[in-house]
């Protein structure tokens, strides 16, 4: 019996499958965050956050934006990345006929993002680049927070 609901097409769990999209598309997503630094999905911009031995690096991936209405702001360790990002779906009449959008699946409006840096930045060593749709925030670690190799004698 089990094995006729997990081979049929579009059986039972395609059918709760189908019925979590629809009430996502209504509703919008409701998941939780997997993990303490998690967001909910659907958050934007996506971003990475590493460090290498010299600074932190966040990358924010958020194409099609102008780069001179993006906000990058460092206060007191927390790093605010801000904009807005205009909306492409047909607006109004053309041609006398009404527009309509058949899907939505890119977000648009207002974003913001703050990330908390580690206690070992150098605020006064920060870097922000746009190119191809992809934002690099680069901020210098302290040379006291650098690896050091230590003579043994």
């Amino acid at each position: 019996m089990y094995g006729s609901l997990l081979s049929f097409p579009g059986g039972l769990f395609g059918d709760f499958e189908r019925l979590r999209r629809e009430l996502d598309d209504v509703f919008g997503p409701v998941g939780q965050p997997s993990s303490i630094r998690s967001v909910a999905p659907g958050t934007y911009p996506a971003i990475n956050v590493g460090r290498t031995p010299n600074s932190v690096e966040v990358y924010a991936f958020a194409p099609g934006l102008d780069p001179a209405k993006i906000e990058v702001n460092l206060d007191r360790g927390v790093l605010t990345i801000s904009g807005e990002r205009a909306s492409s779906l047909p607006q109004g009449e053309e041609g006398g006929k009404q527009q309509r959008v058949y899907g939505r699946e890119r977000p648009n409006g207002r974003f913001m993002r703050a990330i908390s840096l580690p206690d070992d930045i150098d605020p006064s060593k920060v870097q922000a680049r746009y190119r191809d749709g992809v934002l690099n925030v680069s901020v210098a670690r302290r040379a006291e927070a650098q690896p050091q190799r230590i003579q043994v004698q």
